[in-house]
C-alpha cells in the first residue's frame, strides 16, 4: 500500500521560499511623521492628522498579494479590537499595484475592521521608509514614531514560519505606549514581502536591457504559470512594478537556480526540466544591476494566454466534489479526503488525468487513489455522524486525515482477482498533464471509488474549494500496464532517527524482477530530510545517477520523467540513500526540542521511498521491483546416454 501513497505526487511549482535576510531599519524613529495624505479606497484624500486625539496610531503596511501579510489578518483584527478601547487607532496601507476595488473586496473577505488606504505613488511609503509587508509603525499622540518592525516572531525568514511564536513585539510596544512608558525595543527586523521605495523606481539606468522587451518574456515563460492572481505563487509577476518589487530576489534565486524550483543535480535529461537558460539568467542579472529600466510598453509581448479549460481536451469521465469544502483562515494545514464514486460498469485503463482545484491558491497538492473496499465511504459516513465541535473552521464533504486515506484497505472486500486499492498518481501546482507512454495506463476497476486526498494551505481568511478530476481512458489495447516500483529505505520498528542527530544516514535497495522500461523516478521523505540520491546499476555496468537532490524540501517534491526512457535488464539494482537532520538547527524540524522520530505516515514521522515508474517489455513478465535479487535460473544438467 505504501508504494501507492505518493507514487504520483508531482512538483509544487514555484511555491517559493525566498528567504532573504531582513535588515534592522531605524529610519524616522523619534521623529514626527507629518504632512502625510492618505488615499481611501473610494479615492478620497484624508490627512493622517485627522486621527488627532488618539492615544496612538498603529500604521501597518499590508499587501494582499503577500502571503506573510495575509497570515496576520486574524492577528491584526484581534489587536484592533483589544486596543481601540485603549485609544489606539489601527490603519492599513497598501503600497502595491493592487487596485482599490480589489483591495476593498479583500478587506471584506479578510474581515479587516480598521480603515485601509492605498499608496500607488508610494508617497506614504517613502514618508515612513517602509521596507516590507507586513511592517508595523507605532506613533504616539503627537505623531512621533516610537516603534517600527515586525508584529511578532512567527516567521524566521520570508515565508518560513517558526515552530512557535514566542515574542510579541507589537503587543509589547502597544502596552508600553498605552502605559506612558518608553518603548524598550523601538526597532525590530520586519519580515515579509519587499516594498520598493519611491526612489528605487528612479534609480540610475546603466543598461539597454528593459523590462518590456527583454525581461517580461522570460517571466511569461518561466514564472507566470504560478505567479499570477489566484494561483499558488505567493506573489504575482505580471506587471513592471511587481517585478521591481522582487527584482533582487529574482536575480539571486535564478542565479543560484533555486527558482524556478528545480532540485536535481546531474542525472539524465528530464521531460519536465524547468531550469532557465544561462542567457535568461544573465539577462535578468544585467537588468537588475543596470537599474531595472521599464522601457517602452510598445515592445512588450502579448499577454500570455493561460488555458482555462481541460488542457488535454474534454476528459472521458469528470468527477466533482459534490459541494464546497470550507477551509478555515488559520492554524495547521488541512488534509481532506473526498470520496467520488466512478459508476464504471467495466474495467478501464487511465492514460492521463487532470485535477482542477476550484481555488488553486489554497490547494497545495493532491494524491489520487481508487478503492474497491468501501473504506472511504465508511470514513465519510463516520465524519457525517460525528458530533461537531463548536466553531469548527473546516467543514463540508469528505473526511479529515493527517496523511494517506486514513484506513487500511481490506482486500477480502474486493472482487476475486481485482486489486482492492491502488494509486492513480496525483497533482501539484505547475504540473502539466501528460499522457502516459503509448500502450500503458493505470488500471481502474469497475465499481471503484476515487479518493482524492487534498492538502490545503491556509491564507488568513476563510476560503472554499470544490475539486474536479478529469480522467482519460485508453481506447485501444493496453499491453504495458504502468507500474510504480518501490525502493524502501526506512522500515517501521527497524529504524528510528534519534533526537539531536544532525546526520542520520539511511539507504535501501531493490532489484528489477524482469526486463522492463524505466520512465520516471521520484524520491520521498518528510520534514527532516536534508538530501537524497537514487542510483541504478545494470548487470555488468557501472552505477548511474537517476536523481540527486542536495537540498531536500518537503514542499518541492515531484516525479522526474526521463526524456529518453531506458531499457533495463532483469537484475538491475536500484539504490536510495538519504541524510536526515533531527537537530534543533534544522528549521523544518516539527519539534523543538527534537524528539526521536519513528517511521510512519504522519508528517511528523519519517519515510524514505524511491518510486520508479516502469512498464513491462512484452514477453518479459510483470514490471516490478523487490528488495531481493530475482531468482537465478539454474542451467539444466546435461544427461549422458548410458551404455
Amino acid at each position: 500500500m505504501l508504494r501507492s501513497l505518493l507514487g504520483g505526487l508531482l512538483a509544487c511549482c514555484l511555491t517559493s521560499s525566498l528567504y532573504a535576510d531582513p535588515v534592522l531599519v531605524t529610519d524616522k524613529l523619534g521623529k514626527k511623521i507629518d504632512g502625510v495624505k492618505l488615499t481611501s479606497l473610494e479615492g478620497k484624500i484624508t490627512e493622517l492628522s485627522s486621527f488627532q486625539g488618539k492615544k496612538g496610531i498603529a500604521v501597518v503596511f499590508l499587501s494582499f498579494e503577500c502571503p506573510v501579510s495575509n497570515s496576520y489578518a486574524v492577528t491584526l483584527t484581534e489587536l484592533h479590537k483589544k486596543y481601540q478601547e485603549k485609544g489606539i487607532q489601527f490603519i492599513g496601507l497598501c503600497p502595491t499595484d493592487e487596485q482599490p476595488d480589489s483591495v476593498r473586496k479583500l478587506v471584506t473577505e479578510y474581515k479587516i475592521p480598521f480603515p485601509v488606504f492605498v499608496d500607488p505613488e508610494l508617497t506614504v511609503t517613502d514618508a515612513f521608509k517602509a521596507t516590507a509587508t507586513p511592517e508595523a509603525f507605532l506613533l504616539d499622540h503627537n505623531f512621533v514614531l516610537r516603534y517600527r518592525g515586525r508584529i511578532d516572531n512567527a516567521y524566521s525568514a520570508r515565508l518560513k514560519k517558526n515552530q512557535n511564536t514566542t515574542e510579541f513585539d507589537l503587543v509589547k510596544a502597544l502596552d508600553e505606549l498605552v502605559a506612558g512608558k518608553a518603548i524598550s525595543t523601538p526597532a525590530t527586523k520586519a519580515i515579509g514581502c519587499p516594498v520598493v521605495a519611491k526612489a528605487a523606481l528612479d534609480r540610475k539606468i546603466t543598461t539597454q536591457i528593459t523590462f518590456y522587451k527583454n525581461v517580461l518574456p522570460i517571466l511569461q515563460k518561466n514564472c507566470q504559470e504560478c505567479h499570477r492572481p489566484g494561483e499558488v505563487g505567493p506573489f504575482s509577476l505580471m506587471t513592471y512594478k511587481q517585478a521591481v518589487n522582487w527584482a533582487d530576489d529574482i536575480k539571486e534565486y535564478s542565479k543560484s537556480r533555486q527558482m524556478p524550483p528545480w532540485k536535481p543535480h546531474g542525472g539524465p535529461a528530464y521531460l519536465n526540466d524547468r531550469r532557465m537558460t544561462d542567457q535568461e539568467i544573465e539577462t535578468i542579472a544585467k537588468w537588475v544591476d543596470g537599474g531595472t529600466p521599464e522601457g517602452n510598453i510598445q515592445e512588450a509581448p502579448k499577454p500570455r494566454e493561460f488555458v482555462e479549460g481541460w488542457k488535454l481536451g474534454k476528459p472521458d469521465l469528470i468527477l466533482e466534489v459534490p459541494e464546497d469544502f470550507h477551509v478555515g483562515p488559520s492554524g495547521v494545514d488541512a488534509f481532506r479526503c473526498f470520496v467520488l464514486p466512478t459508476g464504471l460498469t467495466e474495467d478501464k485503463y487511465v492514460i492521463a488525468q487532470e485535477v482542477r482545484p476550484g481555488n488553486p491558491a489554497v490547494v497545495h497538492h493532491t494524491l489520487n487513489f481508487f478503492d474497491l473496499t468501501g473504506g472511504g465511504r465508511d470514513m465519510e459516513k463516520k465524519e457525517k455522524e460525528r458530533k461537531k465541535e463548536p466553531n469548527e473552521q473546516d467543514y463540508g464533504p469528505g473526511y479529515s486525515v493527517a496523511m494517506s486515506v486514513g484506513f487500511l484497505p481490506d482486500a477480502s472486500k474486493a472482487p476475486p482477482g481485482k486489486p482492492a486499492f491502488g494509486g492513480l498518481s496525483g497533482w501539484a501546482p505547475g504540473q502539466v498533464p501528460r499522457f502516459l507512454p503509448e500502450g500503458s495506463g493505470y488500471f481502474l476497476p469497475a465499481g471503484a471509488d476515487i479518493i482524492i486526498q487534498t492538502h490545503y494551505h491556509r491564507n488568513g481568511k476563510p476560503e472554499k474549494d470544490r475539486l474536479k478530476l478529469g480522467l482519460y481512458f485508453a481506447k485501444g489495447n493496453i499491453d504495458k500496464p504502468f507500474r510504480t516500483g518501490t525502493i524502501q529505505g526506512l522500515r517501521p520498528f527497524l529504524n528510528v532517527i534519534p533526537a539531536n542527530e544532525p546526520h542520520y544516514v539511511a539507504h535501501g535497495t531493490g532489484w528489477a524482477q524482469s526486463d522492463c522500461t524505466l520512465h520516471s523516478v521520484m524520491p520521498h521523505m518528510h520534514l527532516l530530510g536534508k538530501s537524497v540520491k537514487v542510483t541504478m546499476q545494470q548487470p555488468g555496468q557501472d552505477a548511474i545517477t537517476l536523481v540527486d537532490i542536495h537540498e531536500w524540501d518537503y514542499n518541492w517534491q515531484e516525479t522526474y520523467w526521463l526524456k529518453e526512457p531506458m531499457a533495463i535488464k532483469k537484475g538491475t539494482k536500484f539504490d536510495i540513500e538519504a541524510v536526515y537532520d533531527n537537530s534543533s538547527k534544522n528549521p523544518n524540524n516539527p519539534t523543538n526540542p527534537p524528539k526521536t522520530v519513528i517511521v510512519g505516515e504522519q508528517t511528523t514521522d519519517e519515510m524514505l521511498f524511491g518510486f520508479i515508474g516502469l512498464t513491462p517489455i512484452k514477453g518479459a513478465g510483470s514490471a516490478s521491483i523487490r528488495p531481493i535479487p530475482p531468482a537465478t535460473q539454474k542451467p539444466k544438467e546435461k544427461t549422458q546416454d548410458k551404455k
